[in-house]
């Protein structure tokens, strides 16, 4: 995992609108390199306009935001080209003469290279959303960007998927951010753990815990707690599974991922070529 501390992510004073109700307003954030960082906050708080702004799908914005130019965005619906080969839909997009091998090499990172020439209709969920974490990764993304990715999944398969995530971003050194509803969740996974409100980070503080983390551990139950008075919660009705203890998860399927065949007539960052600049800044500053 990388260790330079360098920013990855720098965002100023970042606003966007819709309709004259600001969702985000004057936002702050600086998200170190090979950091894994969560973001909780309730449904409409911002995490999901955020993420879009920081993956270049939404530039109708005030602010400056500085992000690498490599990266990728998961979210909960994958689709794929029902017709192309699994390997084909990894590769999907890109510029060239797909090459088999390439495409192969991401399925065996992700646990589904016996399947490289079946047709995603032959495909179960959890074989779909692999495919799709290895179509995310082809362009080895220095920023993984993930939209309530597991949000979808049942208990036992959130729980291989937590897995698989830690080790690909231990193996890969790329700069995490999560969006996600669930505390626990947020407690397996970062080192560090933000609460959105009112379109700004209302509450920033590092998971400084041994990994894997025990929920019986005091210091993780008082984070919980931080965490859940943070978010404005007395009792466990907030995370989907924040009721339920934590498990230790086991190795499985994989979050589901934008890519630019999911959204039509948009241009995601793994369309733009490639460069040696090592961000991109777009937008502009507020008067």
């Amino acid at each position: 995992m990388a260790t330079d501390l360098h920013r990855a992510v720098n965002v100023q004073g970042l606003t966007r609108s819709f309709d004259g109700r600001r969702v985000l307003d004057g936002l702050d954030l600086a998200l170190h390199a090979g950091r894994f960082t969560v973001l909780l906050g309730h449904g409409g708080c911002g995490k999901s306009t955020l993420l879009r702004v920081l993956a270049g799908l939404d530039r109708e914005i005030s602010g400056t935001v500085l992000v690498p130019r490599r990266r990728a965005v998961a979210v909960r619906a994958p689709r794929l080209v029902p017709w192309r080969r699994v390997w084909r839909n990894v590769l999907l997009g890109e510029p060239g003469k797909p090459v088999r091998a390439v495409a192969e090499r991401l399925l065996e990172e992700v646990g589904l290279g016996h399947r490289s020439g079946a047709r995603p209709g032959a495909l179960s969920g959890g074989e779909i959303q692999r495919v799709s974490l290895a179509r995310a990764l082809v362009r080895n993304p220095d920023l993984l960007l993930l939209d309530e990715p597991f949000g979808a999944l049942a208990a036992p398969a959130r729980a291989e998927a937590r897995r698989l995530l830690a080790e690909l971003w231990q193996r890969r050194g790329c700069t995490v951010l999560l969006a996600t509803h669930d505390v626990d969740e947020a407690l397996l996974l970062a080192d560090r753990v933000l609460v959105m409100r009112d379109g700004v980070i209302a509450y920033d503080t590092a998971v400084d815990l041994d990994r894997p983390r025990s929920p019986g551990d005091p210091a993780t139950a008082a984070l919980r707690t931080r965490l859940l008075a943070e978010l404005g919660v007395e009792r466990d009705e907030f995370a989907g599974e924040a009721a339920r203890p934590m498990t230790p998860p086991a190795l499985g399927s994989v979050p589901r991922t934008v890519h630019p065949a999911d959204r039509v007539g948009t241009r995601l960052d793994t369309d733009l070529p490639p460069s040696t600049t090592p961000a991109r800044r777009y937008g502009k500053a507020s008067s």
